[in-house]
């Protein structure tokens, strides 16, 4: 029987798995880590060519016989990402990824240049924030002018990997609403924040055409020998991690509401219309899917807590344990746990605090428990501004490695007071980027299914990992929660200094 296949070009490791829909079972999977290139201004980097090596690597993993069988695949990338290419296809530079902070000032310039960032959020739905691909491009060119100097293509991560799998660039609306460009209502992109980015250059000339959601492309056949895959391989458009999580959580259809723990921390919810802030107090990106997904991103999540585990000599996989042996609130310690900076809240050169020590909670339990609470808080600040704009949620979908943690499951649903379902399959992005490539080989084949009856037939959670609030912790966190505000609120105006 045929299979599908999704790649997840994520921060830390890059991640294949192969679906059996007819079986409704992932019968392989692999994963090959991924360097981080870390500079003191805030940089993030990697080089592109580790992707594709580690997506060989993966390949080169799975049985030969499996691989056989594959029809068709898509990606996921992280998003933000910019990888220069030339007009030959070569990559320039190392690649500026969605963490990286050292861009702050170049957003700020471009949102000066067409009226502030009240302006930028009229022209295309989106302040240009810290890590937006948008700011990479006046840092490159004063950073790196001779890249600059021979730029042709503007690729995400995800895009480049499709070019690497198709020799054709393109791109699709909901990694694209990233880039802080595309106006999301009317998905085109905006000439105004364009001109703003390079007033010398005309910038649409390097961006990739956009295509439709289900689109199909064939493989490259070279890659796909490379990659021990038929040369009848499709590949589908993919999309960003997020856009590809909503899909391998379920979240394509309007009331959905999807958490991932991961190195960032995301919240984000299915629309059938645009949903913009005027305040920017969310991401108004578009879908991979044809509708819309309000997303909250913050840049800290299971990285506070494994900085913690490092810090203290103890293994993450211990991290329950200390749960367990503190109460909700951490007797009153407090982590603000922006070691990345911050995008919600939006604190681009914030750093990380702890505040309430004293003799009783300076413990590496305590100080793991503060680190879990002060990234589940960073989420629950941009959940409640999805609640202020009428918003509404009966429970939360979890995914991301945080979600194998049952203290944490039940820790999301004590703060947020909902109850919490995680699916059976784990690897939310790289199976929502093999769902979607189910779906659009299905609908080149004449099957008329949405995505949402996909996801339907596909999204199973996994009873025995669900979690739901306990009332009396629940009111012992709002408390918790209360304090967290206040030392956020207190130390917002030095973190901006």
């Amino acid at each position: 029987m045929a299979l599908t296949a999704g790649i997840d070009a994520g921060t830390q490791s890059l991640k294949v798995v192969v679906y059996d829909a007819a079986a409704r079972a992932v019968v392989a999977s692999a994963s090959a880590p991924l360097e981080l290139i870390s500079g003191e201004d805030g940089s993030r980097e990697q080089h592109p060519a580790d992707w594709v090596a580690a997506m060989q690597a993966c390949f080169d993993r799975i049985d030969p016989v499996l691989r056989a069988r594959i029809v068709a695949l898509s990606v996921s990338g992280q998003q933000h990402g910019f990888v220069p290419v030339d007009a030959d296809g070569a990559v320039l530079a190392p690649a500026k990824l969605w963490c990286d902070t050292s861009t702050t000032a170049e957003c700020a310039q471009i949102m000066d240049a067409v009226g502030g960032s009240t302006a930028t959020i009229a022209l295309a739905g989106n302040p240009i924030l810290a890590g937006y691909t948008a700011s990479k491009l006046p840092w490159t060119k004063t950073h790196r002018p001779e890249a600059y100097a021979q730029l042709a293509t503007i690729l995400l991560p995800h895009d480049y990997l499709n070019v690497v799998l198709t020799g054709q660039r393109f791109c699709e609306w909901g990694d694209a609403s990233g880039t802080g460009w595309l106006d999301v209502r009317t998905r085109t992109w905006s000439n105004e924040l364009l001109r703003a980015t390079d007033a010398d250059r005309d910038l649409a000339d390097c961006l990739p055409p956009i295509v439709a959601s289900d689109a199909l492309f064939d493989i490259d056949p070279a890659t796909a020998s490379q990659l021990g895959l038929p040369t009848t391989v499709k590949v589908a458009v993919g999309g960003g991690d997020n856009m590809m999580a909503a899909i391998g959580t379920g979240c394509v259809e309007e009331g959905r509401l999807a958490m991932s723990l991961g190195t960032s921390g995301t919240l984000f919810a299915y629309s059938d219309t645009p949903v913009v802030d005027p305040h920017g107090a969310w991401a108004a990106f578009c879908s991979s899917t044809g509708g819309w997904l309000p997303l909250i991103c913050t840049m800290n999540c299971t990285v506070a807590t494994e900085q913690v585990a490092k810090a203290f000599g103890f293994s993450t996989r211990e991290g329950d344990a200390h749960l367990h042996a503190t109460p909700p609130g951490a007797d009153g310690l407090v982590m603000l746990p922006f070691l990345n900076g911050e995008r919600t809240p939006d604190l681009p050169l914030g750093k990380g605090v702890l505040a309430g020590l004293d003799t009783s909670n300076f413990t590496p339990a305590h100080v793991y428990r503060a680190a879990m609470e002060g990234a589940t808080y960073s989420l629950k600040y941009g959940f409640d501004a999805f609640v202020r704009a009428g918003m509404a949620f009966e429970r939360i979908v979890l995914t991301g490695g945080g979600s194998n943690s049952a203290a944490w499951r039940q820790l999301v649903a004590d703060v947020f007071g909902l109850p919490v379902d995680v699916p059976v399959q784990a690897e939310g992005a790289a199976f929502g980027a093999a769902l979607q490539a189910l779906w659009a080989w299905g609908r080149a084949d004449g099957d008329a299914a949405s995505i949402a009856d996909i996801a339907r037939a596909h999204v199973a959670t996994e009873a025995a990992l669900s979690a739901t609030p306990d009332p009396t912790r629940t009111q012992a966190y709002a408390a918790a929660y209360q304090r967290f505000l206040q030392h956020l609120d207190a130390l917002t105006p030095l973190q901006r200094g």
